[in-house]
């Protein structure tokens, strides 16, 4: 019979040759060297963003969602898919202390960025002593397309659109075309299509951006290893080459933006 002594000594060496898992920041989820908590700088902006995260992309750790939330002080960020019975978002919904909308291209979407300034501070005005909600979407295309057809409580909902001025920043991930933003990189195209002259906006780029390049750095440092090429470093070098980061190779060009379409 095994004595509790020689048992409990076992078990400590089986813990201490046990595979060692990486400890992940509870806020940001990223492993401690990729931490970008001390690049936040949060505010509170004059829109209330819920971001409505899926669970698929709360799983990943750059989620720019989150990113997003950490950063905007008065934000929700409500993880689900089918948000019909979601107790936080018909709350939100129900409130008659707010003014509703969703970001989601599409035809029936107004196009803020057409819009003369004016007018479109008109628009992103709410109704007399309400608050103005704008839901976000934050999943991939296909994920968002599900989400909108499922949570019938939001298709009612006034919906906005802008077609933006410059490719997506986010070149750590593929994105479908060059005009399609992360989710971080929408609402600050939002807020600074609504409010221009506020220089805290720049907060929810700047750690983006850090995150960004920290990542590359990552990659960087995989292409140069002399370990066994894997699926994933192959990968990395696609990465790195559609950037024109690799010797030799030169990114592709941008083709011709397609305004905004329906995800």
């Amino acid at each position: 019979m095994l004595k509790l002594e020689d048992y409990l000594r076992q078990r400590e060496a089986l813990k201490a040759n046990a595979p060692r898992t990486r400890e992940l920041c509870r806020s940001c989820r990223q492993p401690g060297f990729a931490c970008y908590c001390p690049e936040l700088r949060p505010f509170h902006s004059d829109i209330h963003f819920a971001i409505l995260i899926h669970p698929i992309e709360s799983r990943r750790r750059i989620a720019t969602g989150r990113m997003s939330h950490l950063t905007l002080q008065n934000s929700s960020l409500i993880e689900g898919q089918d948000y019909r019975q979601n107790a936080k978002v018909n709350a939100l919904l129900e409130d008659p202390a707010n003014d509703c909308r969703i970001l989601y291209p599409g035809p029936r979407a107004t196009d803020l960025g057409a819009m003369p300034a004016e007018e479109r501070r008109q628009t992103l005005t709410p109704a007399p002593n309400r608050r103005l909600v704008i839901f976000v979407i934050d999943g991939t295309w296909a994920t968002a397309r599900k989400m909108m057809r499922q949570s019938e409580n939001l298709a009612p909902l006034p919906r906005l659109a802008f077609t933006p001025a410059r490719p997506s920043n986010f070149r750590v991930r593929k994105q479908p075309r060059p005009e399609c933003f992360s989710t971080l990189e929408a609402i600050h195209y939002l807020l600074e299509l609504s409010a221009p002259e506020r220089p805290e906006h720049a907060g929810l780029l700047q750690v983006f951006d850090h995150m960004v390049e920290k990542q590359l750095n990552f990659i960087r440092a995989s292409h140069l290893s002399t370990r066994k090429v894997t699926y994933r470093r192959e990968e990395n070098r696609k990465v790195l080459a559609g950037l024109g980061l690799l010797e030799g190779e030169e990114a592709p060009q941008n083709g011709p933006g397609l305004g905004f379409a329906e995800p």
